[in-house]
């Protein structure tokens, strides 16, 4: 008799309860679970030279390590996931911990389970997304850390192959990911992996090396950086670092750091009309024409 038959007939002889009340959970090797969020902001860089003017820049909420493994290297704020609570759960509880924030836009970004991302133990991870605004941040550095800090991240393209087959093709690039907080300067090369065969098509990516960058954390980064340029082009989500009240100025210089690119304001206006209203209030700086204050339109389409 087929094998599957005979464990199925053995299961209809005894009721679910029967069979949860004797399963053994010690029968499988069980792998802990973590999550990692990624907070987005946009913050003033500090300047060098004191008579520039600080500039704003879109930057990330690293945490330094205040133990084994990857000692006073920098890492993604985190921890592992309780046995009962759910992932988001877990992740909001972290933020809370690292940061102090609590409800605020949190996205699922991807699951990481490579065999020994962790050299502790087998670790699958789930990332998040935060982004918040500045205004409203209070750093605090976990029970694990013993520092925090901000981050400014720049990429730069190191290297583009790209190879053509019968059934497709298969672009590698490299790309050195950098960041930066005033004072010392990590870094990484991430190796990323496209193939088209025919009508299936896969992704890789994997860290080549890292300087100061802890466990796979490099290529969590560089997802999320690329997830969120993409969003910015389509969604809302951009609204999550600005401020309850906001001038379209604010509000189209934030689109331009996270793009990377410059805006004409007449279309990037009409682009956002139907997302924002007016709120018959004006900016108070003194010296300067009043400008409108914004907010976003709670009837706005879905997006």
């Amino acid at each position: 008799m087929d094998g599957s038959r005979s464990e199925e007939q053995k299961h209809e002889q005894i009721s679910e309860q029967q069979f949860l009340a004797t399963y053994n959970v010690g029968d499988y090797e069980r792998p802990s679970v973590t999550v990692d969020m990624l907070v987005f902001t946009i913050r003033n860089e500090t300047q060098s030279n004191y008579r520039k003017l600080a500039e704003p820049a879109l930057q990330l909420l690293m945490i330094r390590r205040g133990g084994h493994p990857f000692l006073g290297q920098w890492a993604l704020p985190g921890g592992f996931v309780s046995m009962d609570e759910s992932l988001e759960e877990a992740a909001r509880r972290e933020l809370y911990t690292e940061t102090g924030l609590d409800n605020i836009y949190l996205e699922q970004l991807y699951t990481w389970g490579d065999v020994r991302r962790d050299p502790r133990t087998r670790v699958i991870s789930c990332s998040y997304m935060a982004l918040v605004d500045s205004s409203e941040l209070e750093l605090e550095a976990g029970d694990d850390a013993s520092e925090a800090d901000w981050f400014r991240m720049e990429q730069r393209l190191v290297e583009e192959k790209r190879h053509i087959h019968e059934h497709g093709r298969i672009t590698e690039r490299q790309i050195q990911l950098i960041l930066m907080n005033g004072t010392e300067e990590l870094s990484a090369v991430i190796e990323t992996k496209e193939s088209i065969e025919g009508r299936v098509r896969s992704n890789s990516i994997r860290v080549v090396e890292a300087q100061g960058i802890a466990f796979d954390h490099a290529k969590i980064i560089l997802y999320a950086l690329e997830r969120l340029h993409s969003k910015v082009e389509y969604t809302d989500i951009a609204f999550n670092l600005m401020p309850d009240t906001f001038t379209l100025t604010a509000l189209q210089k934030v689109y331009e750091i996270i793009g990377g690119k410059k805006l004409l304001a007449a279309a990037f206006r009409r682009k956002i009309a139907d997302w924002v209203v007016e709120t018959g209030e004006y900016t108070g700086s003194a010296g300067h024409r009043p400008s409108r204050l914004y907010r976003l339109n709670p009837d706005r389409p879905a997006t």
